[in-house]
């Protein structure tokens, strides 16, 4: 079997996985629905203003992430198949493989939040040629982040409690560019001021990646 074959064998075992148990679509989904209504009912109806509103989307975004996309490798150390997994399968093709799950995952459930929060507030985008790249480099960055750190707390007896302790710390440089990106979208501003977290999102992911792809046979295996 090549390369991509295992990688796409890998994603698709998660994706029927998912579709099965539904486990992260509906805890997320519940968390979103509910963090959105929370917000509606805080504000009593006054108008968020473009800064607010990107810093709640962004808080809606990780803490989604945080509930959907911590079960990647943490569900086989559950099930006793990871035994398996390394036996039919390299460390790369099984990273990559998780990763595209991981990565489609964050994007259903990343819009799925950014309809319902535009629905709820009454946010107006005003330069989608920002959002757009803004919240694809977003979730490519979350997903890279929690696809390697799902695998490092697999093992650990407190995964739940972990995840976020050890997400924060490295997707802060993501939240803090992508806040930013998102209220210059919001208010409507030119590309070129956006341009540099754009840049900065696209090479943090790309690190991230890059990075996870060396150190994850020592993060698996051990």
């Amino acid at each position: 079997m090549s390369q991509f074959a295992r990688i796409f064998a890998v994603a698709d075992k998660d994706i029927r996985s998912e579709l099965r148990t539904r486990y992260a679509l509906t805890a997320t989904g519940l968390f979103i629905l509910t963090t959105i209504s929370m917000i509606v009912f805080a504000t009593a109806g006054e108008k968020l203003t473009p800064e607010l509103s990107a810093g709640i989307l962004w808080i809606v975004m990780f803490f989604g992430s945080m509930t959907g996309l911590s079960k990647s490798f943490v569900s086989e150390e559950e099930r006793g198949t990871n035994l398996f997994l390394q036996m039919t399968s390299t460390p790369l093709s099984i990273y990559l493989g998780k990763f595209i799950y991981t990565l489609l995952l964050c994007l259903f459930l990343s819009i799925s939040a950014i309809i319902l929060f535009f629905l709820f507030t009454g946010i107006e985008v005003k330069s989608w040629l920002i959002f757009i790249p803004m919240t694809l480099l977003g979730c490519l960055g979350l997903s890279a982040a929690t696809t390697i750190i799902s695998a490092i707390i697999a093992k650990a007896g407190t995964k739940n409690a972990l995840f976020p302790v050890l997400a924060f710390p490295l997707l802060l440089p993501l939240i803090l560019a992508g806040v930013e990106s998102t209220m210059f979208a919001f208010v409507g501003a030119p590309w070129a001021e956006a341009q540099a977290n754009i840049i900065m999102m696209a090479s943090y992911s790309v690190v991230v990646v890059a990075a996870s792809t060396i150190l994850f046979d020592f993060v698996w295996v051990e």
